[in-house]
């Protein structure tokens, strides 16, 4: 169904208009940047339009709605998904032309969001599309970071963090809403007041700092359906004007005071919090968009509804990962200060609204925070969480009598730390992990006392990508070649891209989709060429890694492997080689020094690689800089080899596996994370897979490690690898550059095991499963078949799925019809 009569005269009328209202030029004096914001206010008028008829729907049905509560949405561009969305991509493409100008061009004009960084932002966006493509009601809730997490520039080989300033021009896809305002409160103390009319104590928060929340939202457009739901994220702003009365005693800084608490608050994602200031700040951030989502979320149920017992009948709200997990305090505060409700009927509201999503093991996602940082900044809601924390051990003392190992493990409050992962399990119906082993980890393993008292709450949910962002947007020729063997059904039902099997030994078929991967390729070289100035062949293997910077996601080993390679090139330079291009991508935190030190060594490594010319360019290493999703679409169609070889038991999904998948590129990887249901999937001949297996890590770590030493002395061209970390061949001479990364393999610190994620342990098979890549790559036909078999097997992995359980299992929303 057509939900845009698109009209190409009236079309290219209004976009003149634009230009005329908005910049008072005409189309041929405008600029690219005017024509993007000229054509985006056209599309949105029509989404607009849209959106107040699915607003409307979802009012008039009163539906249960999902807040799906989430630090960070990495959504992309907006202007090509939601021509696709609207299917009339072609149409507005046509109309381009005719005035003259490329859509390509204009799309480049938009700035990728900046309202998130890795795959915990992008898994979100890729619900939110399935979600309005599938008909369910939902509103994602997040910030309005200013200048997201940082603009990644790299000088000198090394990463620089730059504010990017993606609000420059404006965002013209948003609509401010000032009349949804909050007030959100930080610190003061709170005073009891005895209440003769209800009989029961008051509690105000008194002596506090408020900012006040300005929601911006966002449309998320269905796919061919006139669904548009909400992504409203938070925007803050003072309470009170600029304070003048202080400026004119002198007292500058209490005149900004209100003002620079809101500026800050809002400014970037993930501060650093390396510092007390940096942890206030982040726990602030966290508090301040789930207040306002809450406070808005109960405001709107209660314009339909009296009794707010029944809050949890037309209301859940999803937590995605430990960051929003103060919506389960907060949610109690609002039900009993606010209310009125009595403990005992807020309790049961709260813990049949809550749902909790456990992204990864890793330490920084099971939040900790100190009781005096948390009880200072949220009085009230520490008072909360002390009061659920105090029932709750009592129920752990009961079930468990004498065995205090269970509350140590499982009490929310313990050793001066309010513990958020547990704190969101208590006061969840549902815990779920998001892949089959990650699930099964959590359950025997990290979360195991939990799983034992309440295994009713535990499911698994393996993620999810959208097939229409990632393959019809991503990989227009590759999708269109999809559409003519299997037709146009794989756009909203991925499962059905199996079609493609019987086409996997077709000669012709091979061929075609070789020569889109190899334009594919030829589309990334250039913009390698302009934004690295290095030339890359598209006959080459593209090998690619991109992915946030982290040492469990082992990208160090990953260069160590190029070092071992060219060393062989070096000494065996007429050995049989197949050219390859390694292609790196992705941040380090801020305050992540390990990690910048990798993407260091990653750039000094190309440097003196591609610069040799005694390996004649068969070797190639490029990092690609401010890895976003827009240059990710280009990187995915391109790829040959998907790298995901994190140490097994630490991934708990990935997500950018199954975007590599179905675009074509083969997987070389670990058996962990969602890589273990690709292999199920696909099938174990057609991806390489190498290295410890998961329970064999586990069990590693159980026994306090292993000796990479071991490994390090009894094969010399690793050693010669290492040494040259060392010896100052990557870094101008300077024999410590590179010190502290090659010690983290060797000597222990501490209670920080040598070699923590068994790089060396796993390094031989590494290059034994990436020479077999080699091999496989050379037959041509035969890497084809693989490849097409991949694509025809990645059904399973669409959002659509991943969404449709949680709507069956977890949510049980109605679909709307429009």
């Amino acid at each position: 169904m057509l939900y845009l009569e698109f009209e190409k005269q009236t079309f290219k009328k209004t976009v003149a208009e634009n230009i005329k209202n908005l910049y008072r030029r005409t189309l041929k004096e405008a600029t690219p940047q005017q024509i993007f914001q000229a054509v985006s206010y056209a599309v949105k008028d029509v989404i607009i339009d849209n959106w107040m008829k699915t607003q409307a729907h979802i009012e008039q049905e009163d539906s249960k709605i999902v807040y799906y509560l989430s630090m960070e949405f990495l959504t992309g561009r907006a202007l090509g998904n939601d021509l696709i969305a609207l299917t009339v991509y072609d149409e507005v493409k046509e109309a381009m032309d005719e005035l003259g100008v490329d859509l390509n061009v204009i799309e480049d004009q938009e700035p990728d969001p900046a309202l998130g960084n890795g795959g915990l932002g992008r898994l979100a966006a890729c619900f939110l599309d399935s979600l309005a493509t599938l008909g369910y009601p939902a509103y994602g809730c997040g910030i309005r970071y200013r200048y997201g997490m940082f603009k990644q520039r790299i000088q000198n080989g090394c990463q620089q963090e730059v504010p990017d300033n993606w609000l420059r021009e404006g965002n013209p896809f948003e609509l401010r809403r000032p009349e949804y305002a909050k007030e959100v409160k930080f610190g003061g103390y709170v005073r009891v007041q005895y209440n003769e009319k209800t009989k029961r104590n008051d509690f105000i928060q008194e002596g506090y700092q408020s900012v006040r929340a300005i929601p911006y939202d966002m449309p998320v457009v269905g796919y061919n359906n006139g669904m548009v739901n909400t992504l409203r994220i938070w925007d803050a702003e003072a309470v009170s004007d600029f304070q003048l009365d202080s400026f004119d005693k002198g007292d500058y800084h209490k005149a900004v005071e209100q003002e620079n608490l809101a500026r800050t608050i809002v400014e970037v994602l993930y501060p650093n919090d390396n510092h007390l200031a940096g942890k206030e700040l982040r726990l602030k951030q966290q508090y301040f968009f789930i207040s306002a989502s809450l406070q808005t979320a109960i405001e709107k149920y209660k314009k339909q509804h009296s009794d707010i017992g029944d809050l949890h009948k037309k209301v859940v709200f999803q937590m995605n990962d430990t960051h929003p997990a103060v919506a389960v305090p907060e949610l109690m505060r609002i039900l009993i200060d606010e209310e009125g409700l009595t403990w005992d009927e807020a309790w049961k509201v709260t813990t049949h609204a809550c749902a909790y999503t456990n992204h990864t093991i890793m330490s920084e996602a099971l939040e900790k925070w100190p009781v005096d940082l948390f009880s200072r900044l949220l009085p009230r809601v520490y008072q909360m969480i002390e009061e659920i924390n105090r029932r709750f051990v009592e129920h752990i003392r009961f079930m468990y009598p004498g065995d205090e190992s269970k509350v140590a493990s499982m009490a929310i409050l313990y050793d001066g730390q309010v513990r958020m992962a547990n704190l969101a399990i208590v006061g969840s119906f549902s815990v779920n992990g998001v892949a089959h082993i990650h699930t099964e980890i959590l359950e025997k393993r990290e979360l195991r006392n939990f799983y034992e008292m309440m295994p009713e709450k535990f499911n698994n949910k393996t993620n999810g990508i959208t097939q229409r962002r990632f393959l019809m947007h991503a990989n227009p020729l590759l999708a269109d070649w999809v559409t003519k063997y299997v037709g146009e059904d794989w756009i909203t039902n991925l499962p059905v891209i199996e079609r493609l099997m019987p086409f996997a030994d077709n000669e012709k078929v091979q061929r075609e989709f070789l020569n889109i991967k190899y334009l594919n390729k030829v589309r990334l070289a250039k913009y390698i060429k302009e934004h690295n100035h290095i030339d890359v062949d598209p006959h080459s293997i593209f090998d690619v890694q991109v992915k946030r910077l982290h040492e469990y996601k082992r990208q160090f080993m990953n260069i160590l492997r190029v070092m071992y390679l060219y060393n062989l090139l070096k000494e065996n330079p007429d050995m049989e080689f197949y050219p390859r291009t390694f292609i790196f991508g992705g941040k380090a935190s801020a305050g992540y020094e390990r990690a910048k030190e990798v993407i260091n060594l990653i750039n000094n490594v190309g440097e003196v690689i591609n610069n040799d010319p005694d390996i004649k360019g068969r070797i190639k290493v490029v990092f690609i800089e401010d890895y976003r999703v827009s240059n990710a679409e280009l990187i995915f169609a391109a790829a040959d080899i998907s790298e995901q070889i994190s140490t097994a038991s630490k991934e708990a999904s990935g997500t950018g596996n199954m975007k590599f998948m179905i675009n074509g590129a083969v997987t070389l990887g670990t058996m962990d994370g969602a890589n273990v249901e690709i292999v199920e999937e696909a099938g174990r001949e057609n991806v390489e897979i190498f290295g410890f297996l998961a329970q064999e890590i586990i069990d590693y770590e159980k026994n306090g490690g292993y000796n990479p030493l071991d490994y390090y002395n009894r094969d010399p061209e690793l050693k010669k690898v290492l040494d040259q970390l060392i010896n100052g061949e990557y870094s101008c001479g300077d024999k410590d550059r590179f010190r502290d990364i090659h010690d983290s393999l060797l000597v222990q610190r501490g209670q920080e095991p040598a070699d923590m994620y068994f790089i060396l342990g796993d390094f031989k098979s590494y290059i034994t499963a990436s020479q077999k890549m080699e091999s496989r790559y050379r037959d041509r036909r035969k890497w084809a078949k693989t490849a097409i078999i991949n694509i025809a097997k990645s059904g399973k992995f669409s959002s659509d799925r991943t969404i449709f359980q949680y709507v069956e299992e977890i949510w049980h929303l109605d679909k709307i019809l429009l």
